[in-house]
């Protein structure tokens, strides 16, 4: 791969929203990960056949003072079965589907997660009350993150 190529990768990848990018072209693998704002992308490439042996492109936190862990919550966590982009309600305009506050029976839905053009409803897995909503509209989300606590 020449150097203008991956230049241009590296460039794509620090404009954009993805955080990691490998090419797989028979001259080499490349692998390039984005980290935090300020650090610097070192991109490495691999002879064919040559292993991987861990992270090729590392971005290096500038170092900081240990921020203090947040209190856990209390209650049960409902978490996101999938990644995608988190709404609290069917469409723009209308009634979230839970408030702070709100009284849920296991099953209703409490948001919809779109993950590849399709509208994902997220119930709950326990009935209560919702105690926290953990997510902003629209916002992305991982699979396994933190959506609502229900006390």
């Amino acid at each position: 791969m020449d150097l203008r190529k991956l230049k241009t990768l590296i460039d794509l990848v620090s404009e954009s929203n993805v955080s990691e990018l490998e090419i797989t072209e028979a001259e080499g693998k490349v692998r390039i990960v984005k980290g935090m704002a300020g650090a610097q992308m070192q991109p490495m490439m691999l002879a064919p056949g040559q292993q991987q042996g861990g992270v090729t492109s590392v971005a290096a936190p500038a170092p900081a003072a240990p921020a203090p862990a947040p209190a856990a919550p209390t209650g049960h966590t409902v978490k996101s079965p999938m990644v995608g982009t988190f709404y609290r309600a069917s469409s723009p305009g209308a009634k979230s589907f839970v408030e702070i506050g709100s009284q849920i029976k296991e099953g209703e839905t409490l948001c919809i997660i779109e993950a590849m053009k399709i509208l994902n409803e997220i119930e709950a897995d326990k009935s209560g009350t919702v105690a926290q909503i953990l997510c902003e509209n629209g916002q992305p989300v991982e699979y396994g993150q933190p959506l609502f606590i229900i006390e």
